[in-house]
C-alpha cells in the first residue's frame, strides 16, 4: 500500500466488489444523517451517543461514557447532566458497589432512541423494498458475511451505528 499519501491501488477483480460496498455505505450514511437530523432540536450529537450507547449496552458509569465518548470525565459529565436535566437519561446508584453511579435511560430517552434507530430500520426497509424480490437474500447472505469477515464488531457510537441488534 503506497504509505506517502497517494491510493493505492486495488487489484481489478476486487475494484467493482469495493466501489459497491462504497455506494452501499454512502446510502447508509445518508440514512443515518436523516435520523439524527431528526433529533438535533433534542439532543446534539454527543449526547445522542451517550443515549445509543446506554441503549446498547445497558447502565454505564461516567468513567465508562468518558471511555467510549474519547472526553475527560468533567466533559462526559457536562453532557450527562444536560441529558438528566432533559429527562432522557437518570442517575442511579450501583447495586454493584456504592462509590459509582449508574446512568440509565429514563423513559423518554428510550422512546428518543427508539424513534432514532425504527427511522433507520425504516428507510432501509424502503430501500430493500425497491430491489428486486429475488435480490434480497442473496443481499443479506453478502451483508452478513461482509460483517463477519470485519470481525462481526459494529460499533455503539451514536453517530454511525445503524442500531443492528436493538
Amino acid at each position: 500500500m503506497d504509505t506517502a499519501g497517494g491510493s493505492a491501488s486495488i487489484p481489478e477483480p476486487l475494484s467493482r466488489e469495493v466501489e459497491a460496498v462504497m455506494r452501499a455505505a454512502d446510502t447508509l450514511l445518508r440514512v443515518v444523517a436523516r435520523s439524527v437530523a431528526e433529533v438535533e432540536d433534542v439532543v446534539n450529537t454527543p449526547q445522542l451517543r451517550v443515549l445509543v450507547l446506554i441503549h446498547t449496552r445497558g447502565p454505564q458509569n461516567l468513567g465508562r461514557v468518558a471511555a467510549e465518548l474519547g472526553v475527560h470525565a468533567s466533559n462526559a459529565t457536562r453532557i450527562c447532566d444536560r441529558l438528566v436535566a432533559a429527562e432522557l437519561l437518570e442517575r442511579r446508584e450501583d447495586p454493584a458497589d456504592r462509590r459509582y453511579v449508574r446512568l440509565e435511560l429514563t423513559g423518554k430517552g428510550k422512546s428518543l432512541v427508539d424513534s432514532v434507530l425504527d427511522h433507520r430500520r425504516q428507510a432501509i426497509a424502503e430501500v430493500i423494498s425497491r430491489m428486486p424480490a429475488g435480490r434480497r437474500p442473496a443481499l443479506a447472505a453478502a451483508l452478513e458475511a461482509f460483517a463477519a469477515a470485519a470481525g462481526g464488531q459494529g460499533t455503539s457510537d451514536g453517530r454511525f451505528t445503524l442500531g443492528a441488534g436493538t
